[in-house]
């Protein structure tokens, strides 16, 4: 008799009435006298496989019935044979009795929860919005006799059970499509002189994780979208699902994870936990996925980063079967092979934009994700130290904090995200690779291009900040101490003009922001992780004060010089003299080195005289241009 089918368990069951278990949550989150057809339905997903049971039930692998052979399995090195043969030696003793032990063991580890590490909230509370829009689903219900249950499925859920306000409700319904339901909302609205404020159908596209049509309704300023419950059936070489109509239970187990498979009912006015461990998960603060997490993971390897960038918001913990399945050649495999770049992209975007994108890059890390996520071209030239992973850590983690303690609101969002960006790949901003047109670009460019299929501007942006890093922290000893002298670097590379030797601190720092025009405290705040020692390897404190503090006061000190200089906002200032003057001045009949040069020089004079005017600037050119030519004779 083999111990893992249906048949066995089947044969085991104590005679007694049939009843419904799918069953109403109630406020500790396990299901009410769910019985034994109950956990036979939490069991039947994968029932062949005894590590898929102990998946469902793990105390189940401690259980007498396996102790007595003295045998205990563990999933991932132990032998399904050995502990069938046990299972089978002590099964012999009595099936009643050993039926009566199996299911008192199974209910006890699926009732079990460890003590609440996250305040979850005994009931949803909707608000006054949410309370109308359900009204009007229901006031549909009514009038057409229909027999649909409606349910608000996933991160709705979730968040409202948080006591977090969520405005993405998502209705699932059982015995119609999104769209038809939607048509008898509308009908109804209209017998009770309301209109909806807009609808549309989304059309299916699995390409962008689409994977059924959705029909949307704006009702009360509030969008809300309406599919059917579904189930799903992958192939190997695909992520994208064959889609077809199923049970609220199916549908609850073809989530990704469990904290995201509950339901509100709103027919019945509570909360659904169908996998029987969703709310315990989410008191506990554990990410897992309803189904065994290799086989979750096999057919959509999107819910990889899905999973990690859950457990980095919420700061869960994830599982240790789940991030072992996730470390996995085979998955990584997977994701690398059946997810497109743009989706990968959007995930990581969403981490590193999120409100824990140290520990999302961390649990990417951790599970050996780096080199899958942010792959390099294969021409790259140097190679990758084994020390760029964690160094790309520190400075994410540096970054983040010197974003916190000098001010978070003192950047904008898009500040926020491309210095994380910046500091993620600071590691990799001397690495370069030929590109289709043989030119030698920094790996950065094709990590956001093709690695992750962001946006065409971002590796721009990010390069620039990468390539100005050098000279703002040249510059920075000189504007701390407003020194008239120039560090020789800056000497070599900037042609001054005829201008006071104060002034030049002014025209190189003019200069270099003109190039990161207004990232500029983006590429300051890189700098000060890097002046006057690497942060990433310096000690977290230094002469008993913290070392994030001192690189703060650094940032706001070169900061409040810049601006003291009447530099903000220089990257506007707009040339004295045009191209044509320029030209007049030289008596030439076209351009070339020779003006572009003598722009340079015009910017210089500006810069150096911030009031000047034009016709400053001319008779200053002319005397000069005269001048040199004197010289030269």
């Amino acid at each position: 008799m083999s111990f893992g089918s249906a048949q066995t368990l089947n044969s085991m069951e104590p005679r007694r009435k049939k009843k419904n278990t799918i069953s109403k949550v109630n406020a500790s989150g396990s299901p009410e006298n769910p019985g034994v057809q109950g956990y036979r339905k939490a069991m039947r997903p994968n029932l062949n496989s005894v590590a898929n049971l102990h998946y469902h039930f793990p105390l189940l692998r401690f259980s007498p019935i396996f102790s007595r052979a003295g045998f205990f399995y563990n999933p991932v090195v132990g032998s399904q044979t050995a502990l069938r043969s046990a299972a089978k030696s002590s099964l012999s003793t009595g099936a009643a009795t050993t039926s009566r032990l199996l299911l008192r063991r199974c209910t006890c580890t699926t009732m079990a929860t460890d003590p609440p590490a996250v305040p979850v909230r005994d009931e949803i509370e909707l608000t006054e919005v949410e309370r109308k829009i359900f009204d009007r689903l229901l006031g549909t219900l009514r009038k057409f006799n229909l027999t649909t249950e409606l349910r608000v499925a996933g991160g709705w859920v979730r968040d409202k059970l948080l006591g977090k306000e969520c405005y993405d409700i998502d209705i699932a319904i059982d015995n119609m499509s999104g769209s038809q339901f939607v048509d008898s909302v509308k009908d109804y609205l209209e017998t009770v002189n309301e209109v909806a404020q807009g609808d549309c159908v989304i059309a299916r596209n699995p390409d962008q994780s689409k994977h059924l049509e959705t029909a949307r309704m704006r009702l009360f300023d509030q969008w809300i979208d309406f599919v059917n419950l579904r189930c799903e059936d992958y192939n190997e070489n695909s992520r994208i699902p064959t889609m077809k109509f199923g049970t609220a239970e199916e549908d609850a187990y073809r989530r990704d994870l469990t904290i995201n498979s509950l339901f509100y009912n709103i027919n019945k006015s509570s909360v659904e936990d169908l996998t029987g461990r969703g709310i315990a998960d989410l008191k506990s603060g554990k990410i897992v996925t309803p189904l065994p997490p290799k086989e979750t993971f096999l057919d959509d390897p999107l819910r990889v980063l899905r999973a990690i960038r859950f457990g980095a918001r919420f700061e869960f913990e994830m599982d240790e079967d789940l991030k072992e399945a996730a470390r996995c050649e085979e998955v990584k495999n997977a994701l690398a092979a059946k997810i497109s770049k743009e989706r990968v992209g959007t995930e990581i975007e969403l981490m590193i934009s999120g409100n824990q994108p140290v520990k999302a890059m961390s649990y990417i890390a951790d599970l050996t994700l780096y080199p899958v996520v942010f792959c390099f071209p294969p021409n790259h030239q140097p190679e990758v130290s084994e020390g760029c992973q964690t160094q790309s850590l520190a400075y994410l983690e540096a970054a983040w904090g010197l974003i916190h303690s000098i001010g978070y609101a003192s950047f904008t969002d898009q500040q926020r995200r491309l210095a994380l960006y910046a500091a993620l790949f600071l590691p990799f901003r001397n690495i370069t690779y030929k590109d289709a047109k043989g030119k030698r670009m920094p790996v950065v460019n094709y990590i956001f291009r093709d690695s992750l299929k962001q946006k065409a501007s971002d590796p721009d942006l990010v390069m620039k900040v990468h390539q100005s890093i050098d000279k703002l922290t040249t510059l920075i000893p000189s504007l701390i101490s407003k020194a008239e002298t120039m560090p020789p670097e800056v000497n070599q590379e900037m042609e001054f003009a005829d201008v006071a030797t104060n002034s030049k601190l002014r025209i190189s720092t003019g200069f270099v922001l003109r190039e990161v025009k207004d990232l500029w405290r983006i590429a300051l705040l890189i700098s000060t992780m890097l002046h006057p020692s690497d942060l990433a390897s310096s000690s977290k404190e230094d002469n008993g004060k913290p070392e994030l503090d001192k690189r703060k006061d650094l940032f706001k000190a070169v900061e409040a010089a810049i601006l003291e200089l009447g530099l903000d906002n220089v990257w506007d200032m707009k040339p004295l003299i045009n191209g044509k003057e320029i030209m007049s001045v030289l008596q030439l009949k076209s351009g070339g080195p020779l003006v572009k040069e003598w722009q340079q020089k015009i910017l210089s004079w500006q810069l150096a005289h911030p009031t000047g005017t034009a016709h400053e600037c001319l008779e200053w050119m002319n005397e000069t241009h005269y001048s040199n030519l004197a010289e030269t004779e």
